[in-house]
């Protein structure tokens, strides 16, 4: 197996039940200045007003994830792990937040993800609460190759409560 191989399928989780995996790819308007959220979205553009936003043209959204996964999100004491790996061609960062679940995580949106360090989730975009960091928080490196259109993948897992 090459490392490039490896890579991928550490980053993609096989066939785990607790593991979603979404690719996009970064916008020349991505500053991932926002302090509470930070988000993916299907859209192909992005304004500077989108602060949080790190990925555009992501290839799922929460309604697409697995049934089993939703559940678990759905689990107040379940972790919830997003780690954010940036190749641009030179350099790969990678960058983890770690929030948790809730039972109101709808997980339905058709559109984008977002992650809060708050606990709000009065919307089916919400994938995860409590975060200990959100898109002001991640390294500058990694943001300035989402600015130069590097390719971004987003590997979710839920490890539930037990």
């Amino acid at each position: 197996m090459s490392d490039a191989d490896a890579r991928s399928e550490s980053v993609a989780g096989a066939d785990d039940p607790h593991v979603e995996v979404v690719r996009a790819v970064g916008h020349e308007h991505v500053t991932a200045e926002h302090a509470s959220t930070v988000e993916l979205t299907t859209d192909d553009w992005l304004t500077p007003a989108g602060d949080c936003i790190v990925g555009v043209e992501a290839d799922r959204t929460p309604r697409d994830f697995a049934a089993e996964f939703r559940e678990a999100c759905q689990d107040a004491g379940a972790t919830i792990e997003a780690t954010f790996v940036v190749d641009d061609g030179d350099d790969e960062y990678r960058e983890t937040i770690e929030g948790r679940g809730d039972p109101d995580l709808a997980l339905r949106d058709d559109r984008s993800m977002v992650g809060r360090t708050s606990d709000y989730t009065d919307d089916e975009r919400t994938v995860l609460v409590d975060g200990d960091g959100a898109a002001a928080d991640l390294d500058r490196d990694l943001v300035a190759a989402l600015a130069d259109g590097a390719a971004l993948t987003l590997r979710l897992e839920v490890d539930p409560a037990e």
